[in-house]
């Protein structure tokens, strides 16, 4: 079997291929079901927004004898509170508590409560109130940021690259990433907290940064195009996507790593939320930013390139050539003639392995001097 080490150099020299770009229709097929079903998820259950965007009451209680729940939902229920109240537990002695907005003699009676059934002194349960303006003003920030964001890197890579369809890629693969993350939010259900936003704008970045690598070699391996006839545009991006393969892979592991240890401790282990919210944000969106920047930037941005004229006249005299090479050396009964080095298919969409190279026919032998 060969060695990973092995395997990457095979693919960066185009020995072995694997078929991302021409199987484009299947990614994109797997992307938007992922996106519908986030969708849908939102839709049904939505998200679990924190007391930070939706107001109300906290009080944590520290040095509890126990973290069980039932106490507090029992201290909740005796005053009457209409709303069900957020019981979790915060570390191995501490309880938070969040409850809709109370008045300032229900706060002090329900801090009386819970020092009581969780056996603490009063000064041991701590009160505060946050109002739901604060959490909508941060919203509506977050939103502000993420478009300004979404222009200046669609104005940015467009100039960078001298081309709106890398750009576009970029965005798209983006989006995808956004979309996902939010919905595995809603589906496990954690709430969403300035911590969670914080990790959904750090992972916009870290998306742009493994599609701004594989764009980079797309371009390398592209930059004389129209002077060659040796591969398409698609077969181009296509050998650029397994060039930088195993390095996404590298810096993939060893990014998730850690987030996956921060996550692990935060959710089981401490039950702090500050570090799980955020640790799932990261954790998922640098996971989806991973795949989305192989599986879907780079064929999205081919999807949009082979809509230029040029290019589907290029791609059009390749394939063209290269049949006709194929017929020439099938005549002369020359099977070595050409050498694709790799399988080639038909290019409904696009081209689909690099690294193909097209060999002469062969020369005659040279007579000996003296005969």
């Amino acid at each position: 079997m060969a060695s990973f080490s092995q395997i990457g150099n095979e693919l960066y020299t185009g020995r072995r291929s694997i078929d991302f770009i021409g199987r484009r229709k299947l990614w994109f097929t797997v992307g938007a079901l992922l996106m519908v079903a986030s969708v849908l998820v939102l839709a049904i259950r939505g998200i679990n927004p924190g007391i930070e965007f939706r107001g109300g009451s906290q009080f944590t209680v520290s040095g509890a004898s126990t973290t069980a729940q039932e106490p507090a939902n029992q201290v909740l229920a005796d005053l009457g509170a209409g709303e069900p109240p957020r019981v979790s537990a915060v570390g191995s002695d501490s309880v938070r508590v969040q409850t809709e907005r109370l008045t300032n003699e229900e706060t002090t009676e329900v801090q009386g409560a819970l020092a009581e059934a969780y056996d603490v002194p009063p000064e041991n349960v701590a009160a505060t109130f946050v109002g739901p303006s604060w959490g909508a003003d941060v919203t509506g920030k977050a939103l502000q940021g993420l478009l300004l964001f979404l222009v200046i890197i669609t104005v940015g890579m467009s100039l960078y690259f001298r081309t709106w369809t890398m750009a576009l890629g970029a965005v798209g693969a983006l989006l995808h990433d956004l979309v996902v993350t939010v919905g595995v939010y809603a589906a496990v259900g954690f709430e969403v907290t300035p911590a969670s936003v914080i990790g959904f704008l750090t992972i916009l970045g870290y998306s742009l940064y493994d599609t701004v690598v594989v764009f980079d070699k797309v371009r390398e391996n592209n930059a004389d195009l129209y002077t060659q006839d040796k591969r398409t545009y698609a077969e181009g991006s296509n050998l650029a996507v397994n060039q930088t393969l195993v390095r996404s892979i590298n810096t993939s592991v060893t990014g998730l790593l850690p987030v996956a240890a921060i996550l692990f401790v935060g959710a089981f282990l401490l039950g702090a939320g500050t570090l799980r919210d955020i640790a799932l944000a990261l954790f998922v969106g640098m996971l989806l930013s991973s795949l989305s920047s192989v599986f879907l930037a780079a064929p999205l941005e081919v999807a949009l390139r082979e809509r230029n004229e040029a290019v589907v006249k290029h791609t059009k005299m390749v394939l063209d050539r290269r049949e006709r090479r194929r017929a020439a050396a099938g005549e002369t009964g020359d099977g070595g003639a050409v050498d694709l080095g790799a399988r080639t298919e038909d290019l409904t969409g696009v081209g689909i392995v690099a690294g193909h190279h097209l060999g002469t026919a062969a020369q005659p032998r040279r007579r000996k001097k003296g005969r």
